[in-house]
């Protein structure tokens, strides 16, 4: 049976456990820790690994603190309430994960929401694995930016999350300037990199600032950044190492923004 399936039918919450399981069952309906009394969910006090356990913290984590982070400034605003639904779009989540997905979004809203917890619990059950945790975190920047800006407020979570997840401020600001570029790019695979780009369009600027290198650096070390990426979030080996199947597109699109800042330098370089 799938994770989903697990979590629909009320059994998998007791193997979870922790923090993310008693978020998840808020969610999702059922009192998953009602049959936690006897487990010890302190820090390395269960065994972590099994892929079905990342996706379930994966998604219960991704949604509930996009919340959290949505309601950072005061205000849960239209465009970052779009910005979830267009998440669960991309996933296309049927209409029952979507009804979770909206509760868990909601449950990172409250005021008791245990973030930390919840966090630490999804680091450990990744096993620290540095592309998940970066594939989330890319997730929380783009909701972040939903409504065009990251307010302070936004960026102080953020900086939160990170040494929540172990993750140094200066990789976080590189990851930062990656995903803004990014943006720039959605929606742009496949289209004409040559001169003239449309009014508005991304800059070549914004192409290496998307690949997180210089427009100094030699082309070798712009092809090496580019394969570096495209390895790093290439769908089948996040799946493999625990992303939801469901946010395979989420993925898919990921690789599209890199492609296509790539075409762009590989085109005004001349390169092959």
């Amino acid at each position: 049976m799938s994770w989903w399936g697990k979590i629909i039918g009320g059994a998998f919450g007791y193997a979870l456990g922790g923090p993310v399981s008693a978020i998840l069952g808020a969610a999702v309906g059922h009192t998953f820790d009602e049959g936690l009394a006897g487990l010890d969910t302190r820090a390395g006090s269960w065994q972590t690994g099994d892929q079905q356990r990342v996706q379930t913290a994966f998604f219960t984590a991704v949604f509930s603190v996009m919340g959290r982070l949505a309601k950072a400034d005061g205000r849960v605003s239209r465009d970052e309430i779009a910005m979830a639904e267009a998440v669960m779009r991309e996933m296309a989540l049927d209409a029952e994960q979507r009804k979770v997905a909206i509760n868990l979004f909601n449950e990172g809203k409250q005021p008791d929401f245990p973030l930390d917890d919840v966090l630490e619990q999804f680091r450990r059950e990744c096993h620290g694995r540095r592309t998940l945790i970066q594939m989330f975190l890319e997730i929380q920047i783009n909701a972040a930016f939903a409504d065009g800006r990251l307010h302070e407020a936004e960026r102080r979570l953020l900086h939160h999350v990170c040494e929540c997840l172990r993750v140094s401020r200066f990789v976080y600001e590189q990851l930062e300037a990656m995903v803004v570029a990014q943006r720039q790019f959605h929606g742009q695979a496949g289209a004409g990199t040559g001169g003239g780009a449309a009014q508005r369009g991304p800059t070549l600027g914004d192409a290496y600032r998307a690949l997180g290198v210089s427009p100094d650096a030699s082309d070798a070390e712009v092809k090496k950044a580019y394969r570096r990426l495209m390895n790093q979030h290439h769908p089948d080996k996040l799946v493999a190492r625990g992303l939801p199947e469901e946010m395979i597109t989420v993925a898919k699109e990921k690789t599209q923004e890199i492609q296509a800042a790539w075409e762009q330098i590989r085109h005004a370089r001349g390169m092959r």
